[in-house]
Parts: C-alpha cells; sequence; structure tokens
C-alpha cells in the first residue's frame, strides 16, 4: 500500500503537464507573483449515451449510486478525466467515451464496471454545462475555410469560421472568437471572431493573448475611470488633519529599479538600546471607499499581476503610481506600524497610526546592496545623509532573522528567473534573479510589521483577513520523508505531525548540494498552500502563530481591506453593526482573494514558460548542464542553472532499454545498468521546442542517434 500512495505522489510532482508550485509566499510586500479562466456556459439538453454496467468504488468499496456529476479534464490525446466530489481518484475516461465533452464542461459520467489499469473508467453520459464561451488562439485561412487553433494546449479541437464571421481576420492573428456551435456526431466547433489582438509576431501580442486566454481584463471599466478622475493628485492641509505628522522623520522606499508603485517606506533611529523601527504603508483607504466602481474593481481584480513586459495592475495608474504611490519628496497618507526592538530583536511595544509621511529617499535594491555589502564609496556619498540608518537597519534585519530562523522559520531561497527582452519584444538571455541584502532587509521589517498587525487583532477577537499556512498534510510528508532517504536526508517526525524547526534542520542538510533547489522544490509541493482566511489559524512556513497581508494595499486587495477596518478601529467607528458587517463580507473577500492569487501565479506562469521556450528555439543543438528534477516512465525533466527545464524523453535513451523504478523514481538501464536519479548532474543538448505549446525537449549529449539492436542480453542471446 505504501508504494502504491507514493506513486500517486510522485505522479503528482512529475506528471508531464507538472505545474511548479509557487513559493510559499510570494514575498511580504506582494512584489511579482511569480487555470485558465473558463466562464459558466451554457446548459446543455445532450442526448444520454447509455453504457456498461456501473462500477464500484475502488476506494471505499462502494457503489457508486447510478450517475455520477463532475469536471471533464481533457488531454491533449483525446481522452481525458472527471473530477467528482466524494472521491479520491478522478475516473479516467477513455477517447471514445468522451462524448465531444470539451475541458472543464460539468458533465454526467457511468462508471464502468469491466474498467481496466489502475483508475476507474467511466463514459461521459451527458453535458450538462458547457465552460468553454469564448477561445483565445490563431487564425489560419486555408483553401477549405478558415479555424482558430486554441492557446490552450489542452484542447486538440479547432474552432470553425464561418465566412462573414470573421471580421477581417489574417492568417496568423491572434483572436478572440465566440463558440456558437458545439460538436456533435455531425459538426465540430464553430464560432465568431470578436476582437482581433493582433498578428503573431507584432510586439507583445504574444503575452497580451495568453492574458486574455485567462480572462484577464486588461482596461478598468469606465466608472472606474470616471472615479478615479475626481480623486486629487496631491495631499492637502485637511487630509492631514487627526494624521501623526512623520515628514520630518528620515523615511526611504527601497524597491527595484524599474519599480513605479511604492506602498511602503521605512524609517529607523535609536530611543536609548532599543531601536524604533517604522513601518509606513500607503493609506489606499483613503481614495478608494467600500462599495464605490473603483473598490468592486479591486476585488475583481484580486491582485496586481506581474510579467516580463507590463504589469495589469489592481488600481488605475493614477492611484498605483501617484497619489497612492509613496514618491520621493512629497507628502503621503499612510498607515504606519512603528515598533520598538530591543537588541535581542524582539518586540517589546508597537503603535498602528494613520500618519503623513515625506519620503527623503526612493532607493533600489542594486544601489543599497552597492553600499552594504561592497561598501562603494561613490554610492555612499550619494546618500551619506541616510548611511548610518541604512547600517542600522542592516543591524536589525541580521537580529529579526536570527530571532525567526531560532523559532524555526523556513526560508525557500530557490532561483527566481529574470528574463531579457529586446525591443522587439524577443527573450535574449535568462539570468537568475540576485536577491541580495537589501531584498532581505526589506522582507525582515515588511514581515514583522505584518506579524505585528496580526497579532493585535486576533488577540482582540475583531474580525480580519488573515494569511493562513496550515500544517502539511501527514501522509505527503511521509511520502517525502521516504524520498528523502534516497539522498540520505533525515527528517525527524513526531507521530504524524512535523514541525517548522524539523523541516528547517532538514534544508541545512542539503545546504550547497548541486539537488538543493529540487529538494526545496519537493518539500514545497508537500506542503499546504497558503491562502487568506477569516481565523488566525497560524503559518507554517512562517512558524508563526500570527500573520496577515498588511504590507501592499496597492497590489492586494485583502491588505487593503484590512486597512479598512484597521481605520475605523483607531478612529473608535468599529461599532456593532460595522463588526457584523465584516463578519458577513470577509468569507468571500478571502475566497475571492485566493482564487485570483492562483491565477496570477498560473498566468505569470505561462507567460514565463512562453518566453523561456522561444529563448530555447534559438538556441537548438546547444549543449547544457543541468539536474534531474524529476523522473517517469516516458523520461526524466531536466532543469538548466537558468530554471529552463526539458524533458528527455525515455525513447531518446538509446543506448539501452530503460525501466522505471517505483521505489527509488529512476530509470535504470536492463543491460548497462546506467541510473538517472533524480538531483542528478547531467549534460543536455537541446533538440526541440514547441513554442506554441511551450514545451522543450532535451538529449543526452552524446547518446547514439539509433539504438543497437543486436546487443546480447544477460543469457547470451541476441535481441531485436
Amino acid at each position: 500500500m505504501a508504494k502504491k500512495k507514493s506513486k500517486n505522489y510522485f505522479a503528482k510532482f512529475f506528471s508531464k503537464k507538472k505545474k511548479r508550485h509557487s513559493e510559499q509566499e510570494g514575498g511580504p510586500r506582494g512584489g511579482k507573483r511569480s487555470g485558465k479562466s473558463s466562464r459558466s456556459g451554457k446548459r446543455s439538453a445532450e442526448n444520454t449515451r447509455s453504457g456498461r454496467k456501473p462500477a464500484v468504488n475502488r476506494k471505499n468499496g462502494k457503489k457508486p449510486a447510478g450517475r455520477l456529476e463532475g469536471r471533464f479534464i481533457s488531454n491533449a490525446r483525446g481522452f481525458g478525466f472527471v473530477t467528482v466530489e466524494g472521491f479520491e481518484e478522478d475516473f479516467f475516461i477513455p477517447k471514445k467515451y468522451t462524448y465531444h465533452a470539451l475541458n472543464g464542461d460539468l458533465v454526467e459520467i457511468l462508471p464502468l464496471k469491466d474498467s481496466r489499469g489502475s483508475r476507474t473508467e467511466a463514459q461521459i453520459d451527458r453535458i450538462l454545462e458547457r465552460a468553454l464561451i469564448e477561445v483565445v488562439g490563431t487564425f489560419h485561412k486555408t483553401e477549405e475555410g478558415a479555424f482558430v487553433e486554441s492557446l490552450d494546449t489542452k484542447m486538440k479541437e479547432t474552432v470553425e469560421i464561418p465566412k462573414g464571421k470573421r471580421k477581417g481576420a489574417k492568417e496568423g492573428d491572434k483572436v478572440i472568437c465566440t463558440i456558437t456551435q458545439y460538436p456533435n456526431d455531425v459538426r465540430g466547433l464553430e464560432g465568431h471572431i470578436t476582437e482581433i489582438l493582433g498578428h503573431k509576431n507584432d510586439v507583445g501580442v504574444d503575452i497580451l493573448a495568453i492574458i486574455k486566454a485567462y480572462g484577464i481584463d486588461t482596461e478598468f471599466p469606465e466608472d472606474v475611470l470616471l472615479e478615479t478622475e475626481q480623486i486629487p493628485s496631491k495631499v492637502y492641509a485637511k487630509d492631514r488633519k487627526n494624521r501623526v505628522d512623520l515628514r520630518d522623520e528620515m523615511t526611504i522606499t527601497i524597491d527595484g529599479e524599474d519599480s513605479k508603485d511604492f506602498d511602503d517606506a521605512i524609517s529607523i533611529h535609536m530611543e536609548g538600546e532599543n531601536y524604533i523601527l517604522g513601518v509606513h504603508i500607503a493609506d489606499v483607504t483613503a481614495y478608494v471607499k467600500e462599495g464605490s466602481p473603483l473598490d468592486v474593481e479591486a476585488l475583481k481584480r484580486g491582485t496586481s499581476i506581474y510579467f516580463v513586459d507590463r504589469v495589469i495592475p489592481m488600481l488605475p495608474e493614477k492611484l498605483s503610481n501617484g497619489i497612492c504611490s509613496l514618491n520621493e519628496g512629497v507628502d503621503r497618507l499612510a498607515l504606519s506600524c512603528i515598533m520598538t526592538i530591543n537588541p535581542k530583536g524582539k518586540v517589546i511595544d508597537y503603535r498602528i497610526c494613520e500618519s503623513v509621511i515625506r519620503s527623503n529617499h526612493r532607493m533600489t535594491y542594486p544601489s543599497v546592496n552597492r553600499m552594504l555589502e561592497k561598501k562603494d564609496a561613490k554610492e555612499i556619498a550619494k546618500y551619506q545623509d541616510v548611511y548610518e540608518d541604512l547600517l542600522m537597519m542592516e543591524k536589525v534585519a541580521r537580529l529579526l532573522n536570527r530571532r525567526r530562523n531560532r523559532r524555526g522559520s523556513i526560508d525557500f531561497e530557490l532561483p527566481e528567473a529574470h528574463l531579457i527582452l529586446n525591443e522587439k519584444g524577443e527573450t535574449t538571455d535568462i539570468v537568475q534573479y540576485d536577491r541580495g541584502l537589501s531584498n532581505r532587509m526589506i522582507e525582515e521589517f515588511m514581515l514583522l510589521a505584518n506579524e505585528t498587525v496580526a497579532f493585535e487583532y486576533c488577540n482582540r477577537h475583531i474580525p480580519f483577513v488573515y494569511r493562513i499556512h496550515e500544517d502539511p498534510d501527514a501522509e505527503k510528508i511521509g511520502e517525502l520523508k521516504t524520498t528523502l532517504q534516497e539522498f540520505g536526508v533525515t527528517v525527524q517526525q513526531k507521530k504524524d505531525k512535523i514541525s517548522p524547526k524539523e523541516v528547517q534542520k532538514m534544508l541545512k542538510q542539503i545546504s550547497g548540494e548541486s539537488y538543493e533547489p529540487f529538494i526545496m522544490r519537493l518539500t514545497l509541493r508537500s506542503m499546504q498552500q497558503a491562502k487568506y482566511h477569516t481565523e488566525c489559524r497560524g503559518h507554517f512556513g512562517l512558524a508563526d502563530e500570527f500573520y496577515c497581508h498588511f504590507t501592499s494595499p496597492i497590489r492586494r486587495y485583502p491588505d487593503l481591506q484590512i486597512h479598512r477596518i484597521i481605520k475605523e478601529d483607531l478612529r473608535h467607528t468599529l461599532k456593532k453593526k460595522h463588526l457584523a458587517h465584516y463578519e458577513s463580507i470577509l468569507p468571500n473577500v478571502c475566497e475571492q482573494s485566493s482564487k485570483r492569487e492562483r491565477l496570477a501565479v498560473d498566468v505569470e506562469r505561462e507567460v514565463e514558460k512562453l518566453k523561456k521556450a522561444e529563448f530555447m528555439s534559438k538556441h537548438l543543438g546547444d549543449v547544457y548542464t543541468g539536474i534531474i528534477s524529476g523522473v517517469t516512465k516516458w523520461g526524466i525533466f531536466v532543469e538548466l542553472p537558468s530554471t529552463v527545464e526539458g524533458l528527455v524523453g525515455i525513447a531518446s535513451l538509446t543506448d539501452d532499454e530503460y525501466n522505471y523504478s517505483e521505489e527509488t523514481y529512476e530509470l535504470v538501464g536492463r543491460f548497462k545498468n546506467r541510473h538517472f536519479r533524480l538531483g542528478d548532474s547531467i549534460h543536455v543538448q537541446v533538440a526541440a521546442v514547441d513554442v506554441a505549446s511551450r514545451t522543450i525537449d532535451f538529449v543526452v549529449e552524446s547518446m547514439p542517434l539509433e539504438q543497437d539492436t543486436t546487443k546480447t542480453s544477460a543469457k547470451g542471446k541476441k535481441r531485436g
């Protein structure tokens, strides 16, 4: 039984269509966050197909009560799966039984009694609801007619576009088409073009097409823009009333060189032996009122989405880059969390208040890193008035980091790709993002402010939005432990639970090893996904009982939401009626924010995969050294130092006959006993790239072009 569980577990990790798990936190500041949108479709009354006898549920031995209802997940090869609530495993739908269902459709299935294989088979008996309304893809015209090929790699069907419905589209255009006819036994998909995004070779159109495929709005509605026009462009005297005036405090922002929206600033000074650290966050709620068109749209978007060539902001630019941005040398309204930190790095007192600040310097990570890490004299001279403060900040950040590590907080130092584009929008290079001392310093300060605010409102039992990361599933941790033993890594586990401290110790064992990034990702995938919740359930990854997102209201809706609650509390207007109101709306805020965060991660990942594939398509035949990041029965995944990942298909391993070992997760040569293991270093050559499907194929360097079919077996016989 244990082996079977382990097999299923790794099938999720290393399936051919596997997804990279996002880091458990995309940075406490809500920086770049690194499923396709299926709008609810039409209800169908299609004919029922009779099938074979219902099957028995293999998991619990119970016979399904007749037909079952679930969502269809298609595969490009024609077959698919249906997820049914209450069943641990999906039902397998052979190609001949898919009944013209499309990815995401709500269907009714009949489990089949004579199922073969590890999963229960079923046939789709009726399509209850179509998920697909629009298709984003590439327009093609032939002598026989015209059609749209979807960007969705799971969708094998093309959409026929009749004459008069093409809106002037030309060969190679990226378009959006609306479905007018769903497939049946006689006809295929049909539709009409509603929007032409541009030609596939036009700058940025490739990324725009993916954005549209995920149903993401790139423009703000008219009522939102009209409301934005009424918002002032500067802070007036009346706006400063009843706020703590911190404009004389030396305050700075530290962000990326290309950043335009600055929603956090910091200040520091000493009182006796203690440090007074101020984290000042843009007061977005001063301009975005609850229930206004701006607020409704912000909740709908949930988060800003960051791509290599553009940003889809949560708020219009006038706010995100203007009045809400803590720009240098201008008055800005803020919510400040001012913390007193003792020499051991412990917060011994704090104050949360409405404030007005004026940033003295707009600083960048590279600039601060040059001062703190390289002691660059020119840079120090340029910022002489704040240099001593930066040294003090560095010292406090180290105190905070040591304290956080002692309690067991887990740091996943995963390599992050930085894609460089030319003026044509083409990827010219992929390098690892350099996360220096200043990045980690700001991260520590934002984490501390988030923890402090969560501590305040959780202890007072006020309705709030928390960022939670629940304990890992015991079964997944057990399977992870078994796998890590193959690398000589030990994990201490008490009964069915594991503590953050134990995970932290395990990661220290692999520090500096070539397979360190792989083990980190493997560990991340065994964790639960962080999400927003109305209950303060703690954060496993941070080993913290209290945590929320307070520091990025320009680009995350949960932060904006809790700012409203905090301000009502500070103004003593948080009465019984208001408490009841927040209790009623916050569950939806949490659900919507978590959903939009996941969508943002998915679409950012797809764009990154596209640009990586585009880059590698210009390097066919080049040889790289990578690490085996996944092993399956159909081949091995290899990750390069640039974070590019590709597949070495088992058919390309022509020097031997390879078999997949479920126990050790490796491919083993039958005759030469060569092993391909997780974490092994390997030299690969770029063999093929499909930019449209965003896939990269490698071959092992120096592998024979054709397999020798006359090798002698262990018994001395020839095989052919």
